[in-house]
């Protein structure tokens, strides 16, 4: 075998176009109990990612604070607001949009349509009772409660002990990740699309709301866009390259509609981008869990849309305080696609609609089939939130030059 033919290896992006790509084919194609197993074996997969992910956030988050010698409380803090910032400004922006294209072409014939393709999707055959021992949520803040502990401890000489365990368990969820979850994530991402195809959600609400989408989508770009305007010219790297460095965790996001599935893709982003170690294992797998713009953009875009459609209050004033708290309630979607939208079920009564009710079941329905899209704006855009923080933490904060590693 000749030396190129070893070196050639097919790459993640390329694996999830094809995984794209065969799982739309088959789902259209094949029949119902060949789709059912494809989905049973995607589900058992979706459940081993979905206990693995708060031991992700512990492993990552925990590190990442904890390896930080001085200014941990700040660097927190400074992470966390300009997270919140975009996640808001997002969802303004959002219903700007909204506001003002939507009403030309939303029809009530789209709710029937919406319903009807949704109740089509696959059950897998059986699942197994693994549920994670802990929700991502609570795995945050434990996570913050560790990193920062021992961080203080280790700046007074002590926390050696347990900083030695963080730093292994962290190696022990790196290791998992390497070995199992980024070579099955393909798998996972045929079973979704297989699914989404055989019950016509990709086709039927496409078809429908596509005019809708392809605005969410323009925004998505356009927001990305700026905020790696502004976080290049604050940091002096080039937006347009740091932004095509981004792009295998966008690609990635789109098939594991997961922003915590795709922290190990997007760290690797970060570092390409150029992004110190200790920064980006600490703000990647932080704003995999509170920088939600993209789900936002979704989110109020579909909200809206469903207000109109029902001619229900929608004004701005009363979406803003929608938008405020899905700033801080979307902190427990990571790890599942669609997320973002039941994260926020709870809090539509703040607009006027009921939890239980037919509009927010065509929420999410309507949410699911864009979530995907959402998730990607959110991951790539992390990556402009990770360069702005180490600006601000190396010239502000403990005021000394960004190490350059090798």
């Amino acid at each position: 075998m000749s030396e190129s033919s070893k070196k050639f290896k097919l790459g993640l992006i390329p694996k999830l176009i094809i995984a794209i790509l065969l799982g739309t084919l088959v789902g259209y194609y094949l029949p119902a109990p060949v789709i059912q197993a494809i989905v049973t074996v995607s589900s058992l997969f979706g459940k081993f990612l979905n206990f693995i992910i708060p031991l992700m956030i512990i492993a990552f988050v925990s590190k990442g604070i904890a390896d930080l010698s001085e200014g941990a409380g700040k660097l927190l803090l400074v992470t966390l607001v300009l997270a919140y910032g975009s996640t808001l400004i997002a969802g303004t922006l959002s219903y700007t949009m909204a506001s003002n294209i939507f009403p030309s072409f939303i029809s009530q014939q789209m709710v029937q349509d919406i319903q009807n393709a949704s109740e089509r999707t696959l059950e897998p055959l059986f699942q197994i009772p693994l549920n994670s021992f802990i929700d991502v949520t609570a795995a945050l803040v434990l996570a913050f409660i560790m990193g920062l502990a021992v961080s203080v401890l280790r700046q007074k000489g002590s926390g050696k002990t347990f900083y030695a365990l963080i730093n292994e368990f962290n190696e022990i969820i790196v290791m998992v990740l390497s070995k199992a979850i980024i070579p099955l994530l393909p798998l996972y991402i045929f079973g979704n699309f297989a699914n989404m195809a055989y019950s016509g959600s990709v086709f039927a609400i496409l078809s429908i709301f596509i005019r809708i989408f392809a605005c969410i989508i323009l925004l998505h770009i356009v927001y990305l866009f700026i905020m790696f305007l502004i976080a290049g010219v604050y940091t002096g790297k080039n937006p347009i390259t740091s932004f095509k460095k981004a792009t295998p965790a966008y690609f990635t996001a789109v098939g594991t509609q997961s922003s915590a599935a795709t922290i190990p893709v997007n760290i690797n982003c970060n570092k390409n981008i150029g992004v110190s170690k200790q920064i980006r294992d600490f703000v990647i797998p932080l704003c995999a869990t509170c920088h939600m713009p993209g789900s936002m953009i979704t989110l109020i875009s579909c909200v809206f849309t469903l207000l109109h459609m029902y001619d229900m209050p929608h004004g701005y004033g009363l979406i803003v305080r929608f938008i405020a708290i899905l700033g801080i309630a979307m902190v427990a979607a990571p790890g599942a696609p669609g997320g973002a939208v039941m994260s926020a079920l709870p809090f539509l009564p703040v607009i006027g609609v009921a939890t239980e009710s037919p509009i927010a079941t065509i929420l999410i329905s309507l949410y699911l089939t864009q979530d995907s899209f959402g998730t990607a704006a959110n991951v790539t855009g992390d990556n402009a939130i990770s360069m702005a923080v180490e600006k601000i933490y190396y010239k502000h904060i403990v005021k000394r030059p960004i190490p350059v590693e090798e």
